[in-house]
């Protein structure tokens, strides 16, 4: 499996962001990769919150921001995960924070809502998801040919029960879309995608957002594929705009049972 993390700094006008996340895509397939990863909320970052988040931005499933990558993924052959954009909810006033699976014949597989949300004071500037969206209620596990992916996005990172739970169905990548900020970043980004990757015996995956968002927070880059020992096989520098291409060497994996207590 050859994959491609791409790795972008997303601003507050959607359309150029979805026009300029298909170019990276493009160049990605070019470059051999046949699975390709977007970071999380590749398609907006700004100031818009509450009702103009919902009315102006998040869109159902599929839409404006997950078809274009459908029509790429059948046409090359390769599967896209769409790091994850606004979903907005029917009959409500919040939306998901969702990452959407894509197969090589165009389908969506699997669709993770964020299930732990942000929330904290970076620089004197509270910063609560919660407040605009809605808690996701399940893990989701998709496939790639016999391959099994566990999905999850960035601040999920920090809750090692997530993964477990894909440890159990014998997962062998973690998937974690990002837009990690650059003061929790520089102390926290590696030891805790290295502690998933040695925990679950598994691939991670973490496509990271760089720069700084439209609502002036700083976010880390430095996307990263972490080896099953907890290795850093791959990274790209913090403050520029690339694809990581890596190829991935997935062998038969041996499952000890957990230890009950």
């Amino acid at each position: 499996m050859k994959v491609g993390l791409i790795q972008l700094n997303a601003g507050t006008d959607k359309a150029t962001n979805i026009i300029r996340a298909c170019s990276l895509v493009q160049k990605a397939i070019e470059a051999g990769a046949d699975f390709i990863l977007l970071p999380e909320v590749f398609n907006y970052r700004g100031p818009l919150s509450g009702s103009e988040l919902y009315h102006q931005i998040a869109e159902e499933i599929p839409g404006k921001s997950i078809i274009p990558f459908m029509e790429m993924a059948k046409k090359n052959a390769v599967h896209i995960l769409a790091g994850s954009i606004y979903e907005r909810k029917l009959g409500g006033k919040k939306i998901y924070n969702t990452s959407v699976m894509i197969d090589d014949s165009g389908n969506i597989i699997g669709k993770y809502r964020k299930i732990n949300l942000f929330k904290a004071v970076i620089d004197g500037q509270k910063i609560d998801e919660s407040e605009t969206y809605e808690h996701g209620k399940e893990p989701v596990l998709c496939g790639i040919k016999d391959k099994k992916i566990g999905l999850s996005i960035c601040f999920d990172l920090r809750f090692p029960e997530l993964y477990r739970n894909y440890f159990k169905k014998k997962v062998d990548l973690i998937v974690i879309p990002s837009s990690f900020s650059q003061k929790t970043g520089e102390l926290h980004w590696k030891p805790l995608l290295r502690a998933r990757a040695i925990e679950n015996y598994c691939y991670v995956l973490a496509p990271n957002q760089f720069g700084i968002d439209g609502n002036g927070v700083e976010t880390y880059g430095n996307s990263m594929v972490i080896d099953p020992q907890g290795r850093v096989i791959a990274t790209l520098e913090k403050k520029r705009e690339d694809i990581l291409i890596v190829d991935l060497i997935l062998k038969e994996r041996v499952f000890y049972p957990l230890v009950q207590a």
